[in-house]
């Protein structure tokens, strides 16, 4: 990438950050409001980034279900399994689908209903001071190539609008939710993740 390419990068990866920082809104995602939020706590500021994997009905791709769970109107009649989450008050602040889509549930000012009984480096509430990201998927099955991308962009986007946010804090479920939580599960590649992460391309 030339000098002038890169001084475009940085300029353009602030400002998107700025407006993420101040609005709460990841640029491009469609806005689908969830209900299941509420404000963080007091004195509390963003320095997590957890990676969960869903797949409405589980291990198959596409459709409106994953939406509609999370904006707590799902059609119980569509899939036997979908009676067993129906009661479930859920959300993420943002679902990445299989074509890297952006899909965004929460303001990542909010705090969204991702975490559960949660704990990181000995810090409970996971959800008090993360952003969940949600990818389209399940644990034995690969990402896509385009959700790798569309993450690495959004996180960087997220670290620099919440310096906080490194990359030794951007955890899997099952990294904060040990023997209860398993996604993103074996399939996703952290170490190709990572490396995406720190190209100057991805932003």
């Amino acid at each position: 990438m030339s000098s002038i390419q890169n001084h475009h990068h940085t300029h353009s990866l602030k400002d998107a950050a700025s407006l993420l920082r101040s609005s709460g809104r990841f640029p491009d995602a469609r806005w689908c409001p969830s209900p299941n939020f509420g404000p963080r706590p007091d004195g509390s500021s963003i320095s997590l980034l957890v990676v969960h994997n869903i797949s409405l009905p589980p291990e198959q791709f596409g459709g409106p279900h994953i939406e509609n769970f999370f904006c707590n109107c799902l059609d119980t009649t569509a899939h036997p399994y979908f009676e067993t989450i129906a009661e479930l008050k859920v959300s993420a602040h943002a679902l990445i689908r299989r074509d890297g889509s952006v899909i965004q549930f929460v303001s990542c000012l909010d705090r969204a209903w991702h975490a559960g009984r949660s704990s990181f480096q000995g810090e409970e509430e996971c959800n008090d001071y993360s952003i969940g990201i949600e990818l389209e998927g399940a644990d034995e099955i690969p990402y896509t190539e385009d959700q790798y991308r569309a993450l690495a962009r959004l996180a960087q986007l997220v670290m620099t609008a919440w310096p906080e946010v490194t990359p030794g804090r951007i955890a899997g479920h099952s990294d904060i939710a040990p023997g209860r939580k398993t996604d993103p599960g074996p399939a996703f590649a952290w170490s190709r993740f990572q490396t995406m992460l720190s190209t100057e391309e991805m932003a």
